[in-house]
């Protein structure tokens, strides 16, 4: 008598590996871009902010926000916002200004010294963009794919933190 699983056991069970490797390699994937983005600075002797605020600057780009809305616009998916707002205007490379309407939020936007640090972060994903496209290591469709994939996981993330509970 043979021991294997029905056919739709094994689909489910292949489903389930690979959604496990598919969330490792995000999760490894995102910890590479924060190196990857500290190497850059180390190379160009930004020594003072970290990988985690770097990128922070880059999301916000040219926008004035609240702290709230850093999350809700995806600018920013760590736990300790408040942090690393503080620092990064104590360290001039944001301003922030207390809200006319609602004076217990405060808005914040880049200084001319975080808009170099956001143009660092672009240069170096355009020189990412440039090396992935020109050594065939992913093309145009690729990325389409890989971004409508992602949007899919994202918006069923989504939908179960806001309906299941």
């Amino acid at each position: 008598m043979s021991m294997e699983m029905p056919i739709g056991q094994q689909d489910q069970k292949g489903f389930m590996t690979g959604y496990l490797e598919a969330l490792a390699l995000v999760e490894r994937l995102h910890r590479l871009l924060l190196d990857v983005i500290k190497d850059e600075f180390e190379r160009v002797g930004v020594l003072e902010i970290n990988a985690v605020q770097a990128l922070l600057l880059f999301n916000i780009g040219d926008n004035e926000v609240t702290a709230g809305e850093l999350k809700t616009r995806g600018y920013y998916q760590g736990s300790n916002v408040s942090y690393n707002l503080k620092k990064l205007v104590e360290m001039g490379y944001m301003h922030h200004q207390r809200c006319e309407i609602d004076r217990r939020s405060v808005r914040v936007r880049l200084t001319p010294r975080g808009r170099e640090v956001r143009d660092i972060v672009a240069s170096l994903f355009s020189r990412h963009a440039e090396g992935l496209e020109g050594k065939g290591v992913i093309d145009i469709e690729g990325i389409a794919d890989i971004s409508t994939a992602l949007k899919r996981v994202e918006r069923y993330w989504t939908d179960q933190i806001r309906y299941i509970y």
